[in-house]
């Protein structure tokens, strides 16, 4: 059984966002790169079950849509424990570009388990793994919180309105992660970064395929407004500020 996780390349979440270029494209310099937080606990899942003897998972592969300067995030990948690696030598587009790039390879080289986050942290889109499904014209499953293997099936939990949901699908299908697939991500260890400067890191060739969209432009949100500070003894004051001016009762 092997397991494919999709990985994104994005901003830390700490990084203070510039756009250039009459506010059409980021600025990346100086910019830290990372796993997208939601691929990287779909790796740290996977890398458990295939820990887990009685899964049957025998390997953990990432693929990630990207140049060559992406690669430090993809070895980074390999450190925490993936088996191998897959880099899509091409600029990602939009999803839909990034959903045929990886349909492609998935294809080819014919994985049970397909992972993804349910967002990347910098364009939250949330419909990759979707597309990807349609294009292999295989089962997904969204907004998946658990994830077990019994009897060589998988076992997903759910996160639905008012409380969770158990479903069974047969293989192979994509599984689209949510927070509570994994505790916390796992830290790639010594060792573990040593051994990812020998790990298989296959180039592949895009696909064509045309963007469905493209940006016009990027806008920051405005600035927040002054806070108020409303004496305790003074609830009147407070009412008639989320009245008046709040709105929201």
């Amino acid at each position: 059984m092997k397991i494919l996780v999709c990985i994104s390349n994005v901003p830390d979440t700490t990084t203070k966002v510039k756009f250039v270029e009459a506010d059409t494209k980021l600025d990346t310099t100086g910019i830290q790169w990372i796993i997208n937080p939601w691929d990287e606990l779909s790796l740290t899942r996977a890398l458990e079950l295939k820990d887990d003897v009685s899964t049957g998972v025998k390997s953990v592969t990432v693929a990630h849509v990207g140049p060559a300067t992406s690669e430090p995030t993809i070895r980074k990948a390999l450190a925490i424990g993936a088996d191998d690696a897959i880099r899509i030598n091409v600029e990602p587009a939009d999803s839909y570009f990034v959903a045929a790039q990886l349909a492609e390879v998935i294809r080819k080289e014919q994985f049970d388990f397909i992972m993804c986050g349910i967002e990347s942290s910098d364009f939250n889109g949330s419909v990759t793994g979707g597309m990807i499904a349609e294009f292999l014209g295989i089962p997904s499953v969204s907004a998946v919180s658990g994830l077990k293997i019994e009897n060589g099936k998988p076992v997903i939990t759910r996160e639905i309105d008012g409380g969770r949901e158990i479903v069974s699908v047969s293989a192979p299908l994509v599984v689209i992660v949510q927070k509570g697939i994994a505790k916390e991500p796992r830290i790639a260890a010594m060792r573990g970064i040593m051994m990812a400067r020998t790990k298989p890191l296959k180039i592949c060739e895009p696909v064509a395929a045309e963007p469905l969209t493209r940006i016009v432009v990027f806008e920051k949100p405005g600035h927040r407004a002054a806070c108020k500070y409303v004496d305790a003894e003074n609830p009147k004051q407070l009412i008639e500020l989320l009245q008046n001016e709040a709105k929201i009762i």
